[in-house]
């Protein structure tokens, strides 16, 4: 397996900042890329199949042991993040007595404040794996950070850097995590530490993603249905439009809120059992006709019998009165808003259905010009349902009506990972890149934003593995 291209560099970045480490001891180096959302997007949290390629770029973690007895975490990306560049704990205040604190305790501690909260999707992972998997730690730490994955622009730029620390962690204190096991620990740290409810998806392309193929995930939670090919005849690109997205914001939440207060009402209409969980607010269902996922239900299942049942909107407080709470641990129903509960619902199971039928003409090579078509009209329908969700935006809009209108061999586009902004992607005819790139080229003219092309595959971090390295 040759050695991905960016590793050298970051191999160089670490003799500039060997100040940061202790000479006599190894450093563990640990590599995660990015990825592109092609079809499934947020349908994830709500069991659909997604496809995800992972991209060429990725976050390093470079880890050492300290005697210090303090875990210092340093980023050489603060002014991106616009975030302090290095913090401190003590490694007592995560592991006192070798436990681990809870959960709720940790999320106050690294995730309170915003200009040193990018280091809890990094230091979570250390109660993480003292908590869920017995890890100890009898040492502090010193974590280098260096991600070239642009941050807050829907191509998984916390998952990257999750995964690279978790895998770093893993290798250093002898956690034997799997892939699959790797990213649901990443997950975690997300949901509950930093406190941002997102799917699997991107951690588990970032982790498991092999370069230039499509991953396929079936979120329920998360289970690996094997790679589909990009044909020899397409190319995949990335388009930023410049706007920052955050999985953490309020749009993404609400309509992730919206589509579990649709399945709840639509398992009270089919006559399933729920059950008031220990915090309030959440219930449990005993779902044996759809395990719990909304993306189980077809559409002709939808449209016959459970459409007219959700209502277009409905205010939390009453959703709350008439039934209970929701079955989504990672968030919860805020009594004062009002939510579009029915397209929200409506939106996981015709993307499930769509991404059914992408891998469908993919696995059959897409050979014919009108399949290739198919599948750009599937990118663009998805694009259009996150818009009716209300998690569209002005650049990513127009960035799909330009390679809609183009002639010159741009077959889809879509929004990506949790929409509001973000990056577009392109499926494009292979040799495309010029075209893109003057796509990419008349938007920022037209919006006055920085843009960026993205392009290129890698593969995850557990191909990547850890590397030891000694400093000169």
């Amino acid at each position: 397996m040759s050695e991905p291209a960016d590793l050298a560099r970051f191999t160089g970045t670490l003799r500039q900042h060997a100040d940061f480490f202790d000479r006599a001891k190894p450093v563990f180096i640990a590599r995660a890329p990015g990825r592109l959302d092609v079809m499934g997007g947020i349908a994830d949290y709500s069991g659909a199949l997604v496809l995800e390629l992972p991209l060429a770029t990725a976050t390093f973690v470079a880890a050492q042991r300290s005697d210090d007895r303090m875990v210092t975490v340093r980023t050489l990306r603060a002014d991106d993040l616009l975030a302090q560049a290095i913090v401190d704990v003590p490694l007592r205040a995560l592991v006192p007595n070798e436990g681990a604190i809870e959960y709720a305790a940790a999320q106050r501690l690294l995730a309170s404040e915003p200009r040193t909260r990018w280091a809890a999707y990094v230091i979570g992972a250390i109660i993480v794996l003292a908590r869920e998997h017995g890890a100890t730690f009898g040492s502090g730490l010193r974590l280098l950070v260096d991600s070239a994955v642009p941050p807050s622009k829907g191509v998984a730029s916390s998952a990257a850097l999750e995964v690279a620390t978790m895998r770093a962690l893993c290798a250093m204190h002898d956690v034997p995590l799997e892939g699959r096991s790797l990213a649901l620990a990443c997950q975690l740290v997300e949901n509950v530490i930093v406190g941002a409810p997102c799917g699997v998806m991107d951690q588990m392309t970032s982790a498991c993603g092999e370069a230039g193929r499509l991953l396929a995930i079936e979120c329920q939670p998360a289970e690996l249905r094997g790679f589909a090919a990009v044909p020899r005849e397409l190319e995949l690109w990335g388009i930023d439009s410049g706007i920052r997205h955050e999985v953490g914001g309020a749009g993404y939440g609400d309509v992730r809120v919206a589509a579990f207060m649709g399945y709840r009402i639509i398992a009270e209409a089919a006559g399933l059992r729920a059950t008031p969980a220990t915090d309030a607010g959440h219930v449990r269902i005993n779902d044996q006709r759809w395990h719990g996922y909304l993306a189980n239900l077809t559409p002709r299942e939808w449209k016959r019998e459970y459409r007219e049942r959700v209502p277009s909107s409905m205010v939390g407080y009453d959703f709350l009165a008439r039934f209970g709470g929701i079955t989504d641990d990672a968030t919860r129903v805020d009594p004062a808003r009002t939510y579009a509960v029915r397209q929200a619902t409506a939106h996981p199971i015709h993307e499930n259905d769509r991404v059914r039928r992408c891998r469908e003409l993919l696995d059959r090579g897409a050979t014919t010009e009108a399949d290739r078509r198919a599948l750009g009209e599937l990118m663009f329908e998805s694009h259009a349902s996150y818009g009716a969700c209300g998690l569209g935006s002005s650049g990513t809009d127009r960035i799909v009506e330009l390679v809609r209108k183009s002639e010159h061999g741009l077959y889809g586009a879509k929004i990506t990972g949790g929409g509001s902004g973000g990056v577009v992607a392109v499926l494009a005819r292979t040799g495309s890149r010029a075209r893109v790139a003057e796509i990419a080229s008349r938007y920022a003219r037209e919006s006055g934003r920085e843009t960026r092309v993205l392009g290129g595959s890698s593969d995850g971090a557990m191909s990547f593995g850890v590397r030891e390295y000694r400093l000169p």
